[in-house]
């Protein structure tokens, strides 16, 4: 190692074997601090603690930035193992709320645009199955009937008999104090029917259900499944989403039906038992108070709640990015956002149908 006229020349190998005993020489050195040019022509070889030595002298050096002449294989090395190459990232400007505002905004159309293509697309390929099943899998609306529907009955009956049940005994204890037993009939008549019926059913069915049509179609479109079907010119809405659509149509009201009966059974359980009321002016009373409008109403929010569901869940289905992580996120969203929008939708029927 020799320093003249602020240039260090360093020769033969930088390795751990040397670095130790240059590094002890060039601290004695007391020009060590004028070093602006470090020259390693007549360097064979280097290592990182090579590496590790010129970052100590360029460190020391009052001049910056110290120059390094050596061949490009050796800057390569240096650049590779040299903590002084390592570039600090910039830290980034955090976005206003007028952009973070904007931001979800376009996302947020761009999300419904991209929903209502794809209804548009179901409903299309849907009325040309229903007339046409050239093109459709044999069985394959009973098999989703069979998964949506018939697999269903029994979470579905089991809490439509308990929310009966708990309806039933909440408004009974009040009912009790103003003599109004036999009303314990047209309350959960009208609850069931034309609300807690098809809400529950369509939470439950969301739950169930539209985890599974996300679920599926993701895993399809991260196995590139879904591409090797475009690759045989068929269409995935056609082939996968209309026979979940034509199925959860026809069991949701089926279903619905099912909790509304089940929900009426355990208000009269306890009509019964609790109020002392026969079962004849039990039913006679629900007869008298319900209409075929409070029927329609329950069916028609059943099959709009099935809509919403199937659209939901498909459309995060075909969102999905990443591997398995992805698949579960989707999966998760679909179900919040499905059960959201039921009781959103819940909700405005109520209002459509009061006004």
């Amino acid at each position: 190692m020799e320093i003249s006229k602020k240039t260090i020349y360093l020769e033969d190998n930088l390795t751990k074997e040397t670095v130790k005993n240059l590094y002890t020489n060039f601290k004695e050195r007391p020009d060590n601090i004028n070093i602006q040019k470090i020259d390693l022509n007549l360097v064979q070889t280097i290592d990182s603690a090579g590496v590790a030595f010129l970052d100590i002298i360029k460190d020391t050096s009052h001049y910056q930035p110290v120059l390094i002449n050596a061949d490009q294989n050796l800057l390569d090395t240096i650049d590779t193992f040299s903590v002084k190459s390592e570039k600090i990232p910039e830290k980034k400007r955090r976005p206003g709320f007028f952009e973070n505002f904007g931001d979800s905004f376009l996302n947020s159309t761009n999300s419904f645009v991209a929903s209502l293509y794809l209804t548009a697309d179901i409903f299309y390929w849907t009325l040309r199955d229903l007339f046409s099943s050239k093109h459709r899998r044999e069985g394959s609306i009973i098999q989703q009937s069979i998964l949506i529907g018939v697999n269903a009955v029994g979470i579905i009956g089991l809490l439509s008999f308990i929310i009966g049940l708990i309806l039933a005994f909440q408004s009974s204890a009040q009912l009790r104090q103003i003599g109004a037993n036999i009303y314990i009939a047209d309350l959960i008549g009208i609850s069931m029917v034309r609300e807690m019926g098809p809400m529950m059913t369509a939470i439950i069915v969301a739950g169930r259900s539209g985890s599974a049509f996300a679920s599926e179609i993701a895993t399809m479109k991260i196995s590139e499944e879904l591409d090797a079907l475009r690759t045989m010119s068929i269409n995935p809405i056609r082939f996968l989403v209309v026979p979940k659509f034509i199925a959860i149509t026809i069991c949701m009201p089926l279903l619905v039906t099912l909790a509304t009966f089940l929900g009426i059974i355990a208000g009269l359980l306890v009509a019964v038992y609790y109020l002392n009321l026969s079962a004849v002016s039990y039913i006679n009373e629900m007869f008298n108070f319900l209409t075929i409008k409070d029927e329609i109403i329950g069916l028609s929010k059943s099959i709009f709640f099935a809509w919403v569901i199937v659209i939901i869940g498909v459309y995060f289905g075909f969102k999905v990015t990443g591997g398995a992580e992805g698949v579960g996120k989707v999966t998760t969203k679909s179900v919040v956002v499905a059960i959201f929008a039921v009781i959103v939708l819940d909700a405005l029927f109520s209002l459509f149908y009061l006004i």
